[in-house]
């Protein structure tokens, strides 16, 4: 695989100053068209160690616009990064759309380390490859450009490029990567475990450049030309940025036969000093679990979704009344800002992901995109359509960091969400609400109900399952979900 980058291919510094100009002149254009293209680009700059993967770096943001760049250097975790998901320092690093993100290592540098060194077996280091194929299927499915560039040298000039930067070292001069010392020694191996890596992961919407790196001008201007042509190719059928505007809507659903919502038995209640007693018992037992959660350190994620006037807002306030204020926050979800709405949807949601040993409560989730996108004719089909899958591994990659994922659907009557919006429309202190597009989604619950029963059919997993809830009395609701997030705690927590 490396034998194509190990060829002596070279370039005069004559030549390579005769050909950087238009070149550019031509990454300035091709990143203006970026701009306006309303889509996002990213570089990983990855390969062998002291290669001067950060001289190319520095030549890309000589080239371009450095106001429409940002550069990350992925090496070692700080101690927020390390008590978080490993995939959230890189979704936190993820451009708008009309930027360029280079990644100075990537989400391909732990992997390939921990293979190296035997941290993990190959069967391991092949599903982490496998997961790293679906988020950047995920990206490119979204319009993210990916351009994945891997420099090469073979290990007899990466031993001369030691012993010349050991003589820019003494002088002061010398930039290099933690890792480059201890890569030399187990070149062998880098080189083994990366050649499985980019034969894994070179796939069609994402495919790697290996880029012969001997000589420091051919380096260069072969990176830069890669850079402009797959910027390029990518942008050549890419409309102007326009405002963006709703899927043309659908007729009603007709009413279906059954769903999953019919199996919800909706006829248990709690009333008097029953509710007061199970309130109390239960929210007793959550203050524990969550301090047992804090000293163990596992984050928590909950997740409530459920109809208008469910209860959703006064059930996550019981729970609250039982956790130290210190330990939590709540994420009220409502339509995204003009920054969100530059990213991925995931992005907005992976930066509230709380730290190892704290919770996190969405108050209504990234579950919208397959329940009000879809059904408001927000997102094309194919959007929300794939969703599922990225939901699902966005939930996964949670889940095997440490968190405890636990999701709840709210369920209510029909007749009963029209007593309480009837409720709220004659009550001063509930007037705000209810508004109009409440009505306007109760004229949709045959639409709604079979998207509910798509998203719990699935994304409802072994490691994140749905929890349907009887809400159709709130007392009986609240703690029927604080029994749960118990019971799913003390589960969790052994």
């Amino acid at each position: 695989m490396f034998e194509v980058a190990e060829l002596g291919l070279k370039l005069t510094k004559k030549e390579f100053e005769e050909k950087a100009p238009d070149l550019h002149t031509r990454l300035l254009q091709v990143q203006r068209e970026l701009l306006e293209s309303g889509k996002a680009a990213i570089i990983i700059v990855s390969g062998v160690e002291g290669v001067g993967k950060g001289e190319v770096v520095n030549r890309f943001n000589e080239w371009l616009d450095s106001r429409g760049i940002k550069t990350t250097a992925f090496w070692d975790e700080t101690d927020e990064q390390a008590m978080r998901p490993r995939y959230w320092r890189f979704w936190r690093a993820m451009p708008a759309k009309g930027n360029i993100g280079i990644m100075f290592g990537s989400w391909y540098t732990r992997p390939i380390i921990d293979r190296a060194f035997g941290n993990i077996d190959e069967a391991e280091y092949e599903r982490q490859l496998q997961e790293i194929v679906q988020l950047e299927r995920m990206l490119t499915d979204d319009g993210v450009i990916l351009i994945k560039l891997w420099f090469h040298l073979a290990r007899e000039k990466v031993q001369k490029q030691l012993k010349e930067d050991a003589k820019k070292k003494h002088k002061g001069k010398l930039k290099r990567s933690p890792y480059t010392a201890e890569f030399e020694k187990q070149f062998e191996k880098f080189k083994k475990v990366s050649q499985t890596a980019i034969r894994n992961t070179d796939v069609g919407n994402s495919p790697w450049h290996i880029i012969e790196s001997s000589d420091v001008f051919y380096r260069d201007l072969t990176a830069g030309q890669i850079l402009h042509d797959s910027l390029s190719h990518a942008l050549v059928s890419v409309p102007v940025k326009k405002k963006k505007t709703k899927v043309a809507k659908k007729a009603p659903a007709e009413p279906v036969a059954k769903t999953i919502l019919d199996a919800v038995d909706v006829s248990g209640k709690l009333e008097g000093d029953a509710y007061r007693n199970q309130l109390k018992k239960w929210q007793g037992k959550l203050q524990e679990l969550t301090w047992q959660a804090r000293n163990e350190k596992r984050s928590v994620v909950l997740v409530f979704e459920g109809w208008d006037a469910a209860g959703k807002g006064s059930t996550i306030r019981r729970l609250t009344q039982a956790i130290d204020a210190r330990l939590y926050q709540v994420i009220s979800i409502a339509a995204p800002t003009d920054e969100e709405a530059a990213h991925h949807y995931l992005w907005r949601f992976w930066r509230h992901i709380p730290l190892a040993g704290y919770i996190s409560i969405y108050d209504r989730s990234w579950y919208g995109r397959v329940l009000v996108e879809r059904v408001e004719g927000f997102a094309p089909d194919e959007d929300w359509q794939r969703a599922y899958n990225e939901i699902n591994l966005f939930e996964q990659q949670l889940t095997e960091s440490g968190t405890i994922v636990i999701k709840f659907w709210l369920h209510l009557s029909p007749e009963e969400q029209l007593a309480r919006f009837r409720e709220r429309e004659k009550t001063p202190w509930k007037m705000h609400k209810i508004t109009e597009e409440d009505w306007r989604n109760r004229d949709k619950w045959n639409d709604y109900k079979l998207a509910i029963n798509d998203m719990v059919a699935r994304t409802s997993t072994e490691f994140a399952p749905w929890h349907l809830v009887n809400s159709n009395d709130k007392k009986f609701g609240r703690v029927e979900v604080l029994k749960t997030v118990c019971k799913a705690l003390k589960k969790a927590l052994g």
